[in-house]
């Protein structure tokens, strides 16, 4: 009997945390809320891409369109509290991408609190200008917002280069605790992480999460096509952005990230040949903190379910545009890179 009672609970634990049916999204229960990461949204479709027999047609984007109707219809049912997208919010940066990506996010605005990473993507080549996504989501989009806290700006008085909301944080709360979620660019330079310390310093009594455009990935710089796929991955060591200024994953978890003992969760994209990652490593403080990569193109985006009561948070990947649970990718053919849960101390 105790063997029964034994294998009955750890049934009942297992079905609280991953859902039975691949086409099931079950709604949130009571006590619980979830935060929505959107992975990089490049699939545009029509004028302005790299589809040349679309050149004619209108520039649209399914998927990023498929992600952000499924969160609008799910604000409610999901508990959803906060939106965050990893960056690379267009393919190439032209005005008829950035309209779509505008289109696209004016569904969550006034709806729900969310935040943008600047990817590589998202920049004019790898100088660090994101001047387009400033034209598209300046601060003053954000400044009447009781949830924006503000974002970074350049000593220099040139925004094009890390300022006008290219670095901002936002402030939340959900059962009864209090967050606040920083977003920087693809290879933030010094100055950023220095103002992202200040900030993460001066909300010290909040719990932190960091979404970054480059975290997780192959740990070199691939030197054949085939290691973007293969080669060893992790923190990745190697950058693309802001030239000699910029930082690797790995110096920006050195300088910054790891500094803070608040921190619990990194969020990430740009890889989209790993697609899907995460490990959990130890800040300076002992903290636990958990990194997350995805990359998923049409595959989904995530949704992540805290639970207080279980000290569990519950990572789901779903997919809009078939609607059901992201079990597989060829890339990424394990269930548990999509599908896990997360320790993190929630009770009191």
């Amino acid at each position: 009997m105790k063997l029964a009672a034994i294998l009955i609970t750890m049934l009942m634990t297992a079905a609280s945390v991953l859902p039975l049916s691949a086409e099931e999204l079950p709604p949130a229960e009571e006590g619980t809320f979830s935060i929505a990461v959107i992975p990089d949204t490049q699939h545009y479709q029509g004028q302005g891409t790299k589809r040349k027999s679309q050149a004619e047609d209108p520039t649209s984007n399914p998927v990023f369109a498929a992600i952000t109707n499924c969160i609008v219809d799910e604000l409610d049912r999901q508990k959803i509290v906060f939106v965050s997208h990893v960056g690379d919010i267009v393919d190439i940066n032209n005005d008829e991408q950035w309209k779509v990506a505008q289109q696209c996010m004016d569904k969550l605005h006034g709806k729900v609190p969310y935040g943008i990473s600047v990817g590589n993507h998202d920049m004019v080549g790898k100088t660090g200008n994101s001047s387009l996504f400033q034209k598209y989501f300046p601060k003053s989009r954000f400044t009447e917002l009781d949830w924006y806290g503000g974002c970074f700006e350049p000593a220099s008085g040139k925004p094009e280069v890390s300022g006008n909301n290219a670095n901002s944080f936002q402030l939340f709360s959900a059962e009864g605790m209090d967050f606040i979620i920083v977003h920087l660019e693809c290879n933030a330079p010094d100055n950023v992480l220095a103002w992202a310390d200040q900030v993460l310093e001066q909300h010290a009594d909040r719990r932190a999460i960091i979404t970054t455009h480059m975290d997780l990935g192959p740990l070199e710089h691939p030197k054949e096509p085939r290691d973007y796929f293969d080669a060893p991955k992790g923190r990745m060591v190697w950058k693309k952005c802001h030239g000699t200024n910029g930082n690797t994953s790995q110096q920006m978890w050195d300088k910054c990230f790891s500094q803070h003992k608040d921190l619990f969760l990194i969020c990430c994209g740009d890889q989209s040949r790993t697609q899907a990652l995460h490990q959990t490593v130890k800040g300076k403080h002992g903290n636990t903190v958990h990194e997350l990569l995805s990359d998923y193109g049409a595959e989904g985006f995530r949704l992540m379910r805290f639970i207080p009561a279980q000290n569990k948070i519950e990572v789901r990947t779903w997919n809009p545009v078939k609607k059901q649970l992201c079990e597989k990718t060829k890339i990424v053919p394990a269930r548990n890179q999509h599908q896990f849960t997360l320790d993190y101390q929630m009770a009191k």
